[in-house]
């Protein structure tokens, strides 16, 4: 898939406040046809976060409730050799995730009604599974260069498997890198050079064949994912719509080399849910559209190249409130497109 000319169309972050993964497919299924994603699970279980879904056959790995870190127990050297060698060989099919670390994806793939015309997918980005994942002095495997590099190339393997899988589906695929992590990049919490963070970046976005997008639901210096070779800048615009405002040169040339924005436009908590409306999101939504128009990028253009989302996980939510979601969500892009599609 090259087009990235969405109109508007909804999907979803990813992760889903069901503990049955037949009913959150279900959902997905019934409100969003066009482009549905396998919805993550972390109620079900530990290992549906976002960290330890992704850290099977990751070098020393122990996974348990609670806690992901390195065994310092463990001999590194041969699985670090053979997850070099399924890097250098591209063989995705040795590193898959599976059903017990991702139900909600299995459930998804299992689904026959779906007749979509993109199917969407996530993997945890480089960043957050580096600074959730320590070593056996407490350290961030983030700032331990053989480790960092060794996570981007495993997170880049599930990236490509999680496309293979999806693209049974449908053959037009969109993989997000969720990194929320940026949202601290620049703090005192944060302390890895820029650089070396888009070869992070980097690492994974060439592991994935289609669609490719960056995901982060808070503030950051949004240069540098838009500096990056993502197709779709992805990010809360319900809390923090000024922050991308503050790059236009930036958001005027990704548009322009025909890629696209992904608006968390609807509120992820109860109260902010419980507050707004199909009317009153469509208006929040074109307010946070206004201050690139005034920079000189066209407002259709704007709308052709958009997706629209949640702010971010939809897992905080009950059942019940997830479906209101999804179901404003859907009328705003039914709105949208039909005011100006």
């Amino acid at each position: 898939m090259t087009d990235s000319r969405f109109n508007c169309l909804p999907t979803i972050v990813g992760s889903m406040p069901h503990t049955d993964p037949v009913k959150a497919c279900s959902l997905v299924a019934e409100y969003l046809k066009e482009i549905p994603a396998w919805p993550q699970l972390p109620k079900r279980s530990f290992k549906e976060g976002m960290c330890p879904q992704f850290s099977q056959g990751f070098p020393g790995i122990a996974v348990a409730e609670g806690s992901i870190r390195i065994d310092a127990s463990l001999d590194l050297d041969e699985p670090l050799e053979e997850l070099y060698t399924a890097y250098l060989d591209n063989d995705v099919d040795k590193y898959p995730v599976t059903a017990d670390y991702a139900a909600g994806l299995y459930a998804f793939l299992a689904m026959k009604n779906l007749s979509p015309m993109a199917v969407k997918g996530q993997v945890t980005g480089p960043v957050s599974f580096g600074l959730t994942v320590t070593d056996e002095s407490r350290r961030a495997i983030l700032y331990d260069d053989m480790l960092s590099d060794a996570a981007a190339k495993l997170l880049r393997l599930k990236a490509g498997w999680q496309e293979k899988a999806l693209a049974k589906i449908c053959k037009n695929t969109i993989i997000f890198i969720d990194e929320p992590a940026m949202s601290s990049y620049g703090s005192a919490f944060f302390s890895l050079p820029r650089d070396r963070v888009i070869a992070l970046l980097e690492e994974v976005l060439g592991g994935i064949g289609g669609l490719k997008g960056i995901h982060c639901c808070g503030n950051t210096d949004w240069s540098l994912i838009l500096g990056t070779s993502t197709d779709i800048v992805s990010f809360d615009a319900y809390n923090y719509a000024e922050s991308l405002t503050l790059y236009p040169d930036e958001v005027k040339k990704l548009l322009d080399r025909g890629r696209a924005i992904a608006w968390g436009i609807v509120p992820n908590t109860k109260d902010n849910l419980g507050g707004e409306t199909v009317s009153s999101l469509k208006d929040r939504l074109e307010e946070a559209m206004a201050p690139f128009t005034r920079k000189g990028i066209p407002f259709k253009q704007l709308v052709e190249r958009s997706l629209l989302t949640p702010s971010c996980s939809l897992a905080s939510l009950t059942e019940e409130a997830s479906a209101q979601a999804l179901e404003v969500l859907v009328g705003l892009s039914q709105e949208m497109r039909k005011r100006y599609a």
